[in-house]
């Protein structure tokens, strides 16, 4: 349709834009339009009045809907905002697991009801109701607010008594079909009585309370009062139950409103980002601010001057029930006037206010049209009636077309909200006019889908009312609250207080000192290794060194040109090579050989043959060292099996390998051998000479850091340092961690390749927080707690839920939308709620592993610090690790920790950029140095 109530072909309105106004009045428009266009002496033809005119008409005032909802939504424009997108703090739509009893209050006219709502989830989703009807008189409608709700009170007393359950504390959900503001959902806030109430002391008061009071006063019965809403969100919650993919409240009857589920995120009146919340449109008002004047007729203006309350709820005065009826009036009037109907003649009725009813707009047959028009004291002929009918037509097409406009873009808003090409979606729908209207619905319907074709909408009639959607909106927050208490009371284990947290510190703080200790180390779980590297770089390194880095089924051979001076920097070349699963199998002579072919083909491509360079070796295998270029291999890992190596000292094989080449190519003076968190610490010591400490956190975890040389017993001498390499993950082997191990790290480790070892490494590193995650979102379910208590397949499956999802699923700018596609790619179909959940257990769970790692390293730095008698230590961490970098809130929680565990230390955490082959060759270019000092 145009929206406008002039004929589209007019001369002064052809090819006019949208929204212009045509220079003579509506109803001389259509005089003239149907006096030309109709034959001599023929009757009018009203359906000229309104042309159904193009799509681009309705896309219009949807387009203009949409902006009004975004300035509801703003903080900054809610207030001049004429659509106020009303917070509910509903947030969330049945999911078909409700059960209980409960009681709902349905207040929003002279009678209300109090019904009493059974919900059954025994897998057929059963709701019983019991209802009676209570009047108001109109005393009470118009005494003080407390005689109302003592009213109330004793009519919901009644209606206990009679079911003989005064003596249960139920939940109770209240319909209050008022103008409300609320600020959670059990408080709402009376804007202004309707509907002829106007009880003195209530507007500006928050309504609960006052029935709250009420029931007190009363003290023969005691309810709980779980929710509050308006009757849009009462029809979306009722119809959610049968279809969950209702997320649409829809009222088209004596007034008009709707309601939607909105991402939090975009809600700024409330604080939060995650979720959604319902959101009461008061759309009604759409058009208060001028933006309909263009499509607004004489008629409307009409009606709107003669309402008692000209100039608001302009939209709901075209569209609603209660104007209607009053439209047609007045263009018949305006027709009668201009001899087009009725011979000319007007009557008293035909006149009077009120007096043509829209239900009489329910009446299609010509035979009914007369009869409505002869009670108004009209003689209507047979053209008479059938320009009725088609008045009728008109304005409810007109109706029907801007509520499928309004709705279509609060539909595209939601499309657009969840990122999919085709939304599926269900509008829950009541009221009079959308259920007894003959055309209404089916032209509502017609014009949505002409506007959205890309989505595929499923209107659905609320049958019972908004009494069961309060029933619902409290038995969904029970549901919620009740869910919520118990995954928090599993949450809790994983759940770390300041002092358990100094306790874990004082703990590492005790393993260390077994570790050191000459008479204590063998016992001892956290082993201390020796590792001969005696200083860290001073800046004064110069020189081309080789490093090699071995730790998994590739590694990567460097040549790193060290500088000083003016030039002072780290220049690097490398190259990775890969180790095939049989050389890795095979036998020690083979993978070396390997090892050393791989070198040498390095060299060649660098056009350095025949050189003999410093190396060091990285060497990410459980090693006992005796010496800074002597690491004996103690067990093999990653799935490294080669024969003749355990046992052995691995800088020896590799000096073995290059001697058995047949062409001795070169020559490598192996300087030392390290792992990888020793080459961290040396990477960033190279930048900051603060650095005494290394830290590992990605697949798994270690540290390393600068001990006293006299209390290393271990090691011969008293004077300067050793870099200690603490092969920290194993803390708790003893059973000093079996308070704080919750029953997911018990399965986690029971399962592992190496079931009692590395119990530290197990609840803080990257290779097992995915499947503490995996567990614990397998317990919810198994609850009930989580995905509908439905397990999918590959939720069983060990591994399958990565640590990377950690990292993606917390990540702040990721929507739930994309956490729900993770986990669909594990098999699950999740609510929006869901994906909250899993959100908090990833969250819970990289909060703990990184308060464990922050509690440790606060037990490194801080005996650093006494161990130098300081008062104050500032001390830099080099840091590498795929957890630590990617996770987006791991690294700032451990920090915070180490804050409050070691106040009395400054640490500033450097990442590592460069990884553990830069580190070996620092090492050696240390040693190289100190060697050098030695020699001269």
């Amino acid at each position: 349709m145009n929206g406008q109530w002039i004929p589209a072909e007019h001369p002064s309105c052809r090819k006019r834009p949208w929204g212009s106004r045509c220079r003579l009045g509506v109803g001389r428009a259509l005089q003239l339009e149907n006096l030309r266009h109709r034959p001599p002496d023929s009757q009018p033809r009203p359906g000229r009045l309104l042309s159904l005119g193009p799509t681009e008409t309705l896309q219009e005032v949807s387009q203009r809907f949409r902006k009004e909802m975004e300035k509801g939504l703003g903080a900054d424009t809610n207030p001049t905002a004429s659509v106020k997108m009303l917070p509910t703090f509903v947030r969330s739509t049945p999911d078909g697991t409700e059960d209980g009893d409960f009681l709902a209050l349905d207040l929003g006219g002279t009678n209300f009801r109090v019904l009493r709502v059974k919900v059954s989830d025994n897998g057929l989703q059963k709701v019983e109701m019991e209802n009676q009807i209570y009047a108001i008189p109109e005393e009470l409608m118009r005494g003080s607010g407390v005689q109302l709700f003592d009213h109330i009170a004793e009519c919901l007393a009644n209606f206990m008594e009679k079911l003989k359950i005064k003596d249960k504390k139920l939940p109770l959900g209240f319909t209050f079909s008022f103008p409300c503001h609320q600020t959670k959902l059990d408080e709402s806030i009376l804007v202004t009585w309707t509907k002829g109430f106007k009880c003195s002391s209530v507007e500006g008061k928050d309504v609960v309370s006052m029935l709250r009071k009420s029931i007190k006063k009363r003290g023969d019965f005691d309810i709980d009062i779980v929710a509050v809403v308006n009757d849009t969100v009462g029809t979306m919650m009722t119809c959610g139950y049968d279809d969950h993919n209702c997320e649409v409240g829809l009222i088209v009857g004596t007034g008009t409103n709707a309601c939607y589920m909105e991402e939090m995120r975009h809600i700024d009146l409330v604080e939060g980002d995650e979720g959604r919340m319902c959101i009461n449109m008061e759309w009604g008002a759409f058009g208060d601010d001028g933006v309909l004047n263009d499509i607004r007729t004489e008629f409307d203006q009409e009606i709107d001057m003669g309402s008692l309350n000209p100039g608001k709820q302009l939209f709901e005065k075209m569209i609603s029930g209660m104007y209607m009826g009053e439209l047609v009036r007045l263009i018949l009037v305006k027709m009668a006037k201009e001899g087009l109907l009725f011979g000319g003649n007007l009557t008293p009725d035909l006149l009077t206010t009120g007096h043509f009813e829209t239900r009489y707009q329910t009446r299609t047959l010509q035979m009914k049209a007369h009869e409505i028009l002869t009670k108004l004291g009209l003689e209507p002929s047979h053209e008479d009636c059938v320009a009725t009918l088609r008045i009728c037509q008109i304005v409810s097409t007109r109706s029907a077309n801007l509520c499928g406009a309004t709705l279509a873009a609060v539909l595209r808003r939601i499309k657009e909200n969840k990122g999919v090409e085709r939304l599926r979606s269900t509008v829950g729908v009541d009221g009079s006019v959308y259920k007894k209207h003959p055309h209404f619905a089916r032209r509502l319907h017609k014009t949505v889908r002409k506007l959205l074709p890309d989505c595929e909408i499923r209107f659905t009639r609320s049958e019972d009312g908004s009494g069961k959607g309060a029933a619902m909106v409290t038995a969904v927050a029970y549901r919620l609250a009740a869910q919520h208490k118990a995954r928090q009371k599993i949450l809790e284990a994983l759940k770390l207080s300041h002092e358990q947290l100094l306790e874990v510190k004082q703990r590492m703080r005790i393993e260390m000192e077994n570790g050191l200790g000459k008479e204590t180390h063998a016992e001892a779980t956290v082993k201390m290794l020796p590792t001969y590297v005696c200083s860290t770089p001073d800046g004064t390194e110069k020189g081309d060194f080789l490093a090699l880095d071995l730790g998994g089924t590739n590694f990567r051979v460097l040549l790193v040109r060290v500088r000083n001076g003016m030039r002072r920097g780290v220049e690097m070349h490398n190259k990775i090579y890969s180790i095939p699963v049989e050389i890795m199998q095979g036998t020690g002579e083979e993978l070396f050989d390997h090892i050393v072919h791989c070198i040498s083909d390095f060299l060649e491509y660098m056009g350095m043959k025949g050189v003999s360079l410093p190396l060091g070796f990285t060497f990410s295998f459980p090693c006992q060292q005796t010496n800074l270029d002597e690491g004996i291999l103690l067990k093999w890992t990653k799935g490294f099996k080669a024969t003749g190596c355990e046992g052995e000292d691995v800088v020896n094989l590799l000096k073995e390998a290059i001697h058995r080449r047949e062409v001795s190519e070169f020559d490598l003076d192996v300087v030392a051998v390290v792992n990888d968190t020793v080459g961290t610490m040396m990477t960033c010591g190279y930048e900051d000479p603060y650095c005494e400490v290394g830290l590992i956190v990605g697949t798994g975890s270690n540290a390393c850091y600068m001990e006293e040389m006299r209390n290393v017993e271990l090691v011969e001498g008293e004077e300067g340092r050793m870099c200690v390499n603490m092969e920290w993950g194993a803390f708790g082997d003893s059973g000093c961690l079996d308070d704080i191990r919750t029953e997911f790290d018990l399965a986690v480790d029971e399962l592992s390749l190496n079931p009692g070892k590395q119990r530290f490494e197990k609840m803080i590193s990257g290779m097992y927080l995915g499947e503490i995650v995996r567990n614990i979102l397998m317990d919810f379910t198994k609850r009930g707690l989580l995905f509908r208590g439905r397990i999918s397949e590959r939720l069983k499956t060990r591994g399958i839920f990565e640590t990377k999802f950690l990292s993606q699923i917390e990540s702040d700018c990721l929507a739930l939308l994309q956490v729900r596609s993770i986990l669909q790619h594990l098999g699950l179909e999740s609510t929006c709620d869901d994906s909250i959940i899993v959100k908090e257990v990833c969250a819970v769970v990289a909060r703990r592993a990184a308060q464990l790692c922050g509690a440790g390293m606060a037990a490194v730095v801080d005996k650093i610090r006494e161990n130098r008698g300081l008062d104050f230590l500032k001390v830099t961490v080099g840091v590498d690790g795929t957890l630590y970098k990617l996770h987006p809130h791991f690294s700032t929680i451990m920090h915070e920790t180490v804050k409050q565990l070691s106040p009395k230390c400054e640490v500033t955490f450097l990442q590592s950029e460069d990884g553990s082959g830069k580190g070996a060759a620092l090492i050696t270019a240390v040693a190289c140095r100190i060697r050098e000092a030695g020699q001269r």
